[in-house]
Parts: C-alpha cells; sequence; structure tokens
C-alpha cells in the first residue's frame, strides 16, 4: 500500500484517487498520526500531500524527523516539499513572485522523471517557496521563478515536487506519479474491486461475527452496493430497514421498495415523513439541516433495531468523498454528510460497519458490477443522504418539498428524452428562498425562483458545470411554469466545482 499524509489541503484526496487509478492501494491519514500509521502498516511509499499554511509558522502541521528514517520512500507535493526541506535542514521563505495555474517547467533526466518530457506543464499554486536544500539534497526541476521545483535525495529515497502532480493540468502528472509508485516503490499493481469484494467480505464475517446488521438503505448505489456485498458476507443476519424520510424525489420511495422487497433480503419500509419535517420545522442552516437529519436517521434505526431481537452492528453506505467533505485530519469542513459528521455521540449499536469508507463513487460502481448488482442500481444518480432537504433552500415544508419534486422530475425527465444524462453525472433542481415578481396572463405573480444544476465529473471532487443546449433549458423552463404550481422564474447555475460544491447546501 502507499500511506498517503494528509496535511489539510481540501483537494489532497486526489492524490488518493491517482493512486487508486494506478490499481494501487492507499489510505489517507493526517500528518499526526503518520509516523504511527507508517510504523504499523509498513507501506511501500509515503506521499506528503499540499496543504494551507506556511511550514515556517509555529502552528504550522509538521512531522516527526524519524519518518525519514523508516527507509520508506517519501514523495512530497507542494507543502510537502517545503516540509521536507524545513524538516531536514534547507530553508523556505515567502517568495516574491508567487506562481499560479500552468507554468512551463525544465525537468532532469532522472528515475522519477522517466519517459515525461523536458520542458513539461505542471500546476503552479504556491507563495512560499524553497531558498536552500537541504544536505543530500539536489535540484531535479525548475521553472523561471521558482529555482528548485522539484529535488531529491536518491540516496535515501526522498523526492518532492513544488507543484501539484495529481491534478489534470500537470500535463504527466499521472507518469510521475507512477514513476514514484511503481518503480520507486516497487509497487504491485494488482489492487481490484474483484479483490476488494474478496477482502470486504471476509472482514465483515470476521467483525459480525454471530452478530446481526441493520443497514440503512435508500436505494442509492452506495446503500444498494453495501447491501450487496454485506448480503454476501452475512445472508440472513442482515436487515435492510428503508427510511422513506419524506425527502425523497418523486416516487422514489415507492421504486426503492419495489426495488428490493422481493430481493432475498430482510426489507422494512419506515415511512417518517412526519416525524422528519416535525424536527425540521425552523431550522434553516444547511449544516443544522444536516445534522438534524443524520441524528433522526440514528433514532429511527435505533426505535426498528429493538424491533429486531440482538441487532448489534448499524451498517452504512458511507464513501470516501463523504468523508473528505466532512472534514478529515486539519481539513476544514466544507458540509457534513448525514452519516459522518452528522452522527450523535451516542448511538444504540456496538458499533458502525461501513465497508465502502474508503471508496470513490466510480469504484464503488466498479465493485456493484463485480457483485452482480443491475445496471440500473449502479448507474443510478447520486443522491445525498439529507434528500431534498438541503436542495430545498431555508426553512422545509411539505408544500415546497412537492412543489421541488414536480419540477426535478420534469428537468431529469427531459434531460434524459434528450439523451444528455449519458454524459451528465448529476443533474436535479433545487426550489431557492427567494421571490420574484412574475406575470401569468393578466395576472401579477409574486413565486418562487428554481435553480437547475448539472454537472460533469469523474470524481466528484471536481465539476464543471454542463453546457445544456438552450432549447433544452427552453424546453424545460416553459414545462415547470406551466406545469407546476408556485415557481415563475427559472435559472441555470453555471459555477463549477470549486469553487462551488454540487449541492447547494
Amino acid at each position: 500500500m502507499i500511506l498517503v499524509v494528509d496535511f489539510g489541503g481540501q483537494y489532497n484526496q486526489l492524490i488518493a484517487r491517482r493512486v487508486r487509478d494506478l490499481n494501487v492501494y492507499c489510505e489517507v491519514v493526517p500528518y499526526n498520526k503518520a509516523l504511527q500509521a507508517a510504523k504499523e502498516k509498513k507501506p511501500a511509499g509515503i506521499i506528503f500531500t499540499g496543504g494551507p499554511n506556511s511550514v515556517y509558522e509555529e502552528k504550522a502541521p509538521k512531522i516527526e524527523k524519524e519518518i525519514f528514517e523508516l527507509n520508506i520512500p517519501i514523495l512530497g507535493l507542494c507543502y510537502g516539499m517545503q516540509l521536507i526541506a524545513h524538516t531536514l535542514g534547507g530553508s523556505v521563505i515567502s517568495s516574491d513572485q508567487r506562481e499560479f495555474g500552468k507554468t512551463e517547467t525544465s525537468v532532469e533526466n532522472v528515475e522519477i522523471f522517466e519517459n515525461v518530457k523536458n520542458p513539461t506543464t505542471v500546476w503552479m499554486s504556491h507563495v512560499d517557496r524553497v531558498e536552500n536544500l537541504p544536505v543530500g539534497f539536489e535540484v531535479i526541476a525548475k521553472t523561471k521563478n521558482c529555482p528548485i521545483a522539484a529535488m531529491q535525495n536518491k540516496e535515501k529515497n526522498i523526492y518532492a515536487f513544488q507543484y501539484h502532480a495529481e491534478v489534470n493540468h500537470t500535463e504527466q502528472g499521472n507518469d510521475m506519479l507512477k514513476n514514484f509508485i511503481v518503480n520507486i516503490c516497487k509497487e504491485k499493481q494488482d489492487w481490484t474491486m474483484a479483490n476488494y469484494a474478496i477482502t470486504a467480505v471476509e472482514d465483515i464475517k470476521e467483525k459480525v461475527g454471530d452478530g446481526k446488521v441493520l443497514l440503512a438503505l435508500s436505494g442509492g448505489v452506495d446503500s444498494s452496493v453495501t447491501a450487496a456485498l454485506l448480503s454476501k458476507a452475512i445472508g440472513d443476519k442482515l436487515t435492510c430497514i428503508f427510511v422513506d424520510h419524506g425527502l425523497m424525489r418523486k416516487n422514489e420511495g415507492d421504486e426503492v421498495e419495489n426495488a428490493f422487497k422481493d430481493s432475498g433480503m430482510n426489507f422494512i419500509r419506515v415511512n417518517a415523513e412526519e416525524r422528519f419535517l416535525n424536527k425540521l420545522k425552523g431550522v434553516t442552516d444547511p449544516e443544522e439541516k444536516r445534522k438534524t437529519i443524520g441524528e433522526e436517521f440514528i433514532r429511527v434505526f435505533e426505535d426498528e433495531g429493538r424491533k429486531i431481537k440482538s441487532v448489534d452492528y448499524l451498517a452504512q453506505g458511507t464513501i470516501y468523498p463523504d468523508v473528505i467533505e466532512s472534514g478529515i485530519g486539519d481539513a476544514a469542513v466544507i458540509k457534513s454528510h448525514h452519516n459522518v459528521g452528522g452522527l450523535p455521540d451516542v448511538v444504540d449499536f456496538k458499533d458502525l460497519i461501513e465497508p465502502l469508507r474508503m471508496l470513490f463513487k466510480d469504484e464503488v460502481r466498479e465493485l456493484g458490477r463485480e457483485l452482480g448488482l443491475a445496471d440500473y442500481l449502479v448507474d443510478r444518480q447520486p443522491f445525498p443522504g439529507p434528500g431534498l432537504g438541503i436542495r430545498v433552500i431555508g426553512e422545509l415544508s411539505k408544500e415546497k418539498l412537492d412543489i421541488l419534486r414536480d419540477a426535478d422530475y420534469i428537468f431529469r425527465e427531459e434531460l434524459e428524452k434528450a439523451g444528455l444524462n449519458k454524459n451528465i453525472n448529476q443533474y436535479f433542481a433545487v426550489l431557492t428562498n427567494n421571490r420574484t415578481v412574475g406575470v401569468m396572463g393578466d395576472f401579477r405573480t409574486y413565486d418562487y425562483t428554481l435553480a437547475l444544476r448539472a454537472v460533469e465529473t469523474t470524481d466528484f471532487m471536481t465539476a464543471d458545470w454542463a453546457r445544456i443546449p438552450y432549447e433544452i433549458l427552453d424546453k424545460v423552463s416553459v414545462r415547470i411554469v406551466n406545469e407546476v404550481g408556485h415557481i415563475n422564474r427559472i435559472v441555470y447555475d453555471i459555477t463549477s466545482k470549486p469553487p462551488a460544491t454540487i449541492e447547494w447546501e
């Protein structure tokens, strides 16, 4: 495995994604647990990520010098490079000439740049830079404004780039990472979802033993794959509970029930719309919504679990992006996912089982196919755990949810009719809390503004807004205004991620 050490950069998990793309397993650990993890897990290599701090600041994340004495190859990226230099006796300064964006870089003919053209284009994003090398290091790349753009200590197998090799803008970043992971760390490229399924099933069997598991089944990709994995591991010791919180899309509750009720699993549907809406009365803050929904989920599962004798574990379809955006290490919380940051302190089960916690969305889909799930389940669009609760801005009500359900259905239906659903990875409607003046016939209206959102992405960590043809948007707009009450204005969100997130709340 490769150990990725997180120093607080928000998109550091892209590094983990790139490692996985090479069919090499990796785990991410916060910097303050890195030394212990390196000693226990004995990885083939270690990658230090970027981060927002300056290494010379008193409270900046640090690393124990001992990690460099474990005889494990290390690669530092951006802040990771500066940290290596600072820790090993070099110097780092704030640069007068900062670099942001695509930058032409000259590289030396060394192992880590094997098959990399010279010059090459890399993605720079730094204020600080290495001024003086630590003893034993040499410069292996430079730019016009950065005389030490990469460095290495060949004898100790320590390498570092000032730029971000993990982003697509670095032309041959994947080649550089492969050179480190495969050529230098000698990792075998044999980590696949077929192997992961075997390991995960064995791990679940060992953990559960003779116990029983209660699964939060939403019918989405993540929980469906989790259900299939658990069913394969423990059979009838699994009970799947689908909580219909009243925040689902149009007809979705019935569709979920029809998909699973005859699957051979123990399936229970709980209609809890009124319970959730009562809890959410007066709640307008997005974080509070997420946490309220998350806590109520657990309370419902506890109530249902008590009806089933001796339930020991709660299972969830938590995946890696959920964990990342809820904060890991020193990374900031973007938004708490109901199954991560929203968990209450006290849970009425021995432990949680989250077999997908280290997987990205496309890996989950691949695992689902490996387990034999139908395409319509595996390829289903992502849908957040809090459901439409975070797609209605402001306080929730049954009326607002019904308005959104109808509008969202029309938007999705028209995109699918046009065949655009094959290229657009996520698309949905958001009912804003803004009302605007309109006119219908001879009457003045004062109704809601609806926002449409559609993005293209591969990993859901970054995303680009989808260029939907105007005629399709026009058709959607006309249908919604004519067929759905209380909406008199439609807007289209043309913001990518970053700076926005995919969801509005």
